[in-house]
């Protein structure tokens, strides 16, 4: 072979090898950009459109919303919260106890007292007859309101109460513990007995404390003792209703005793109102006190003006939500007696004025119930108080929307009388001291 043609052979055979190197060094990629293709051509397949399975891996553009960006507004001023729901209208627990006699001060009591929203436990003590204790509870049953709701419960069992032993305070605690069994839904107690009579409706009641904080204990009370101390504090006595079932007076024994180290006492008026949470407390007495008060005031003169005073005060917990006052007029002797004054049509402008809820004491059927039935609770003798909860003719004959209240003047007026009591630094200066 000659020289030359050996040469191009050799230059033939350098392209073919080079031409081999170049499609080797591309075979990779091509390969590679088939895979892909056939990934997206399958996506589109499973999606439908081109555009759509565009859209899914793309979703941050869209032509509209290029085009148009005033259709988008993420400003946080226009996401709000709903307003907060209104706390649910205050629940009043009432007892109204009476004695041999007074069935229809008792009733009168209940219907001027009377709102389906609250709760009443009813009570005529031992020495009352047994048919006035049988008709009072033929006329709860019986009447169509209360068999409607279904909200006035009677104390069967008749306790024997002694206004100046202990009796009165178990009385009191064994209609608290009914009250707790049977509802779990009331705010606040209250204690009443046939001779006290409401200077506002309860649709102002519940308007005036709608807003307050549901832990408030509104109780009268001092540690001044004063001639309390030696009249009342020292001297031993023995209630003999805890263990007879006759009403007789409390007996003195001996010796005196000296005034407690491990406590404090304070004394003050026996009707309150009292927060639930105070009551289950004094139910429950988890840290054991109200137990051991107990037991201390059994021999004690008037523990119903000393009991629940000197617990709540010698409880830490409860001391910052002490009212100093019982939401009662009541006019006294300086100094007071066992009994209050009884209270004429000389002295409604002063219980007006007073701005409290309720007026202590009154006799049956006296003329000065008829001025505050047609003055403060326009109501008529027979009747209930009206309020918003009223419907039927005659007038609140049936029940209609019981959260729906109608406050009047009242409400306004205890409600001031509350704001003042609960003034700083007025209020904390006032409490147990």
């Amino acid at each position: 072979m000659s020289r030359n043609y050996r040469i191009r052979a050799t230059m033939i055979r350098l392209k073919e090898i080079k031409s081999l190197h170049f499609e080797k060094r591309w075979a990779f990629p091509i390969a590679m950009a088939s895979i892909v293709s056939l990934f997206l051509f399958a996506t589109c397949f499973n999606l439908g459109t081109v555009s759509s399975s565009y859209k899914t891996i793309f979703p941050s553009f869209n032509p509209r919303i290029s085009a148009n960006k005033t259709t988008m507004n993420f400003s946080e001023e226009n996401i709000q919260s709903p307003p907060p729901s209104p706390p649910p209208l205050p629940r009043f627990a009432y007892l109204v106890s009476g004695s041999k006699g007074d069935l229809n001060k008792l009733w009168r009591t209940l219907q001027a007292l009377y709102h389906p929203w609250n709760y009443y436990i009813l009570h005529l003590d031992l020495e009352s007859p047994p048919e006035e204790r049988i008709e009072l509870a033929s006329r709860v049953e019986n009447d169509p309101v209360f068999t409607a709701i279904g909200n006035v419960y009677i104390i069967s069992k008749a306790n024997m109460v002694t206004y100046r032993g202990p009796t009165m305070v178990s009385n009191t605690l064994h209609a608290c513990a009914i009250l707790l069994k049977k509802n779990k839904d009331w705010d606040w107690f209250i204690n009443l007995s046939a001779s006290d009579y409401p200077l506002v409706t309860q649709d102002d009641l519940i308007f005036a404390f709608r807003d307050l904080k549901r832990d408030l204990n509104f109780i009268e009370h001092t540690s001044h003792l004063g001639w309390k101390e030696h009249k009342r504090a020292m001297p031993l006595m023995v209630d003999p209703g805890l263990y007879q079932n006759t009403k007789s007076d409390i007996f003195w024994v001996q010796p005196r005793r000296a005034l407690p180290t491990t406590f404090k006492l304070f004394t003050g008026s026996a009707w309150m109102i009292l927060s639930r949470s105070f009551v289950e407390y004094c139910i429950w007495g988890w840290d054991n006190l109200p137990r051991t008060l107990l037991m201390y005031y059994t021999n004690f003169v008037s523990s119903p003006e000393g009991y629940f005073q000197t617990v709540i005060c010698n409880s830490p917990e409860f001391i910052p939500t002490v009212v100093n006052h019982d939401m009662h007029y009541i006019s006294w002797d300086t100094p007071p007696k066992q009994h209050p004054h009884v209270l004429t049509l000389n002295d409604t402008t002063k219980m007006i004025a007073s701005g409290a809820a309720f007026g202590r004491k009154f006799k049956e059927n006296s003329l000065v119930l008829d001025r505050i039935d047609k003055m403060l609770l326009h109501r008529k003798n027979g009747s209930f108080t009206p309020g918003g909860w009223c419907k039927g003719d005659p007038k609140c004959s049936k029940v209609g929307k019981p959260t729906r209240i109608k406050p009047g003047l009242g409400g306004q007026r205890l409600s001031q009388l509350i704001r003042k009591l609960l003034e700083q630094p007025k209020f904390n200066e006032s409490q147990c001291r």
